[in-house]
């Protein structure tokens, strides 16, 4: 009779034969268009023959190799055998969110058992450690391996090319390197491309400076807010950002592509391109969405690609978490077919966006974001009834000229019970200032808010992630 550990074993070899039997030129990139062309301008009808060979393979390597998995399937009513196809998967597999993942995690401490890493496999061929940020509930704890070390690097290789990552190329990683996905997988694609590298770590910003004015980095791995910074920085040492050899600022970690005002500020003050890398620690670790030569267009809103051949993604109705026709705004859902130790099904990532599957000039026929991503739900703010994105309020507030790059959210309730926001600015002048912002944020957001003007300077400055919201109201 055969065990559940002998079961374990062989739907994980099913599993990762799988994987490998559609990863293509694994190794190196196979022109100069594309790392691997017979993926990259796969037609629709191929991708989706990828995606259900995949999906057929993880379900019983799930079911098998994951508890929590095992359980809803249980709990569903349904076995691996029943999901074999995307539109099974649709259909029959309702959507994961944080909150469920959150709540194995306190049951299962400190790993949960989401995840289909075990002892046996972490002693054998463990790689690292990641973890989410926590902001919703316990943080999400993921063990991956040098089969997913591997499989991220490959990916992310893929959409670095597309970007025009290439030969001459000096990338300068402005990041601390800690338990967060986006830079560790970025420095083993850019090791399998064979581009250099200058490590940023444990420096402040004049030190970056310093090494952007002397070792000449042609690209910056940052935050969008750090480029700011960063570009400031130099400023203030007599140096033009612009006059510097970085060609593109390569960013993510917060919304940069989808705040027209802030990518423009930010492209204007280096002179440089904006790309941007989108994921999530639980279910898109490595690429997911990424730009391309044709993302921004000279007409027309913004565009981010996302890897189909690796995950299949989707948008569902906010309130229902229904499934959504291409072309409808909703939120994005991600299911991740390309790692050894935390496959996914359905996760819902949760960013506004809305899908297009047409042709891309760049020739690719992986699905498009159009306008790239706006804002996730977990970070939607709710005043009185009204809801807006913090990307919404800064929209209205790099609207105005002269505005500093440095602005704050604050929400609280007055003595009334009323809660209220003001927006804290950086501006030379005074009220006539605040009355300009303060229309920006009624005509774009339908509600009225406060708005402070500060002296140049008087905020603190964006290191890494910025935190622009500051909830302080009463917690009924």
């Amino acid at each position: 009779m055969i065990g559940r550990s002998d079961r374990a074993d062989a739907t994980r070899r099913v599993w990762l034969e799988a994987i490998e039997r559609h990863r293509h030129d694994a190794d190196r990139s196979a022109s100069p268009d594309y790392w691997s062309p017979r993926l990259d301008t796969a037609s629709r009808d191929e991708i989706r023959a990828i995606q259900d060979d995949k999906i057929a393979s993880v379900a019983p390597f799930l079911y098998e190799n994951s508890d929590f998995y095992r359980h809803r399937f249980d709990r569903l009513s349904l076995v691996p055998s029943d999901l074999r196809t995307v539109d099974d998967l649709i259909a029959k597999w309702p959507v994961i969110d944080k909150l469920e993942m959150a709540e194995d995690a306190a049951r299962e401490p400190p790993y949960g058992s989401f995840t289909t890493m075990n002892a046996a496999i972490w002693r054998d061929r463990g790689w690292m450690m990641f973890s989410s940020s926590g902001t919703t509930g316990p943080p999400r704890v993921f063990r991956y391996s040098h089969v997913d070390r591997e499989l991220w690097a490959w990916a992310n290789a893929r959409a670095l090319q597309a970007m025009s990552f290439g030969k001459g190329d000096t990338v300068f990683m402005v990041t601390g390197y800690g338990p967060h996905v986006w830079a560790w997988g970025v420095q083993y694609a850019l090791a399998k491309m064979g581009l250099p590298t200058l490590p940023g770590g444990g420096m402040d910003a004049r030190a970056r400076a310093n090494v952007v004015i002397r070792y000449r980095p042609t690209i910056l791995l940052c935050t969008p807010s750090y480029a700011l910074h960063l570009g400031r920085t130099l400023e203030t040492l007599g140096t033009d950002p612009r006059n510097t050899a970085v060609r593109m600022l390569f960013v993510a970690g917060e919304p940069g592509m989808s705040v027209d005002a802030t990518r423009a500020r930010i492209q204007e003050l280096w002179d440089a391109r904006l790309v941007e890398f989108y994921g999530c620690t639980e279910a898109s670790p490595h690429v997911g969405g990424f730009s391309c030569a044709h993302s921004q267009p000279p007409k027309g809103p913004v565009t981010t690609h996302l890897l189909e051949d690796v995950q299949v993604w989707e948008t569902v109705d906010p309130h229902s978490l229904k499934s959504q026709q291409d072309g409808e705004r909703g939120l994005t859902v991600c299911t991740n077919l390309n790692s050894e130790s935390s496959p996914q099904l359905r996760f819902l990532v949760g960013d506004y966006t809305a899908f297009d599957r047409s042709r891309c000039p760049c020739g690719r026929n992986h699905v498009r974001a159009v306008g790239s991503f706006s804002g996730r739900a977990d970070d939607l703010i709710n005043l009185r009834g009204i809801k807006m994105f913090p990307g919404q309020i800064e929209h209205a507030v790099r609207s105005i000229d002269g505005i500093g790059d440095e602005f704050e959210i604050v929400i609280l309730t007055n003595p009334d019970g009323l809660d209220v926001m003001t927006v804290r600015v950086e501006h030379h002048a005074g009220e006539s200032v605040a009355a300009a912002v303060a229309e920006e944020i009624r005509t774009r957001c339908e509600v009225r808010a406060m708005v402070e003007v500060l002296t140049p300077g008087t905020l603190p400055r964006t290191e890494f992630k910025a935190a622009r919201v500051k909830d302080r109201r009463q917690k009924h």
